[in-house]
């Protein structure tokens, strides 16, 4: 951010038209991501599949996809996706300001989740500016999916100062971890398009 130049709030965030684009602000500054590529969205779409799968099997916690977290006046960003653990959905579901259910989230989440769009600005947010607001705001776990890659780069809060990188996983490994037991999904099964997108 320059000096001088206006500072962004969550309440800027209400006038922005819904033309699909993702409008967030860190640090007060605006942050703009286009609708995903088909791609992204299945790469999500199976993660999230995956998460739903064992947060019923398991009854812990809760798993939600393109929610807004409210950590500040001059942070509001929308994770691709969430997993809150039962204690901490119950702290992040109260608005600080008013002590009420408003059906916005205001605490960190266990698990943040993102999966990389093309382009160096859309990298750099979710590489550095995200992963330096979900260290300062307690996020335990943070995983950055690359599905051009095909990687996954899993940060972990190893100390209470900051989230550091654990793993970075690839075709040939599983994704577990210490938050969420028994949950193992092939990071293969990701980055599986169907047969007729094959070569595209």
């Amino acid at each position: 951010m320059t000096a001088g130049a206006r500072l962004f709030t969550v309440e800027d965030l209400e006038t922005f038209p819904d033309d699909g684009n993702r409008y967030e602000v860190i640090e007060g500054e605006l942050y703009v991501s286009h609708a995903p590529h088909a791609e992204h969205q299945d790469v999500l779409d199976e993660m999230s599949f995956a998460l739903r799968g064992w947060r019923k099997e398991t009854g812990r916690g809760w798993v939600v996809s393109g929610a807004g977290v409210v950590f500040s006046r001059h942070n509001g960003v929308i994770p691709d996706l969430l997993w809150f653990s039962d204690e901490r959905l119950r702290q992040a579901m109260i608005n600080p300001a008013t002590g009420e259910w408003d059906g916005h989230l205001y605490a960190a989440p266990d698990l943040a989740i993102e999966v990389l769009s093309p382009g160096k600005a859309n990298e750099d947010r979710d590489r550095e500016v995200k992963l330096t607001l979900y260290s300062r705001r307690g996020v335990r776990e943070y995983w950055i999916i690359d599905r051009f890659t095909h990687t996954i780069a899993v940060h972990r809060r190893t100390t209470e100062a900051a989230l550091e990188l654990a793993a970075t996983l690839t075709d040939q490994d599983t994704l577990t971890s210490p938050l969420l037991p028994g949950f193992a999904l092939p990071v293969a099964q990701l980055f599986q398009l169907p047969g007729a997108l094959h070569g595209q």
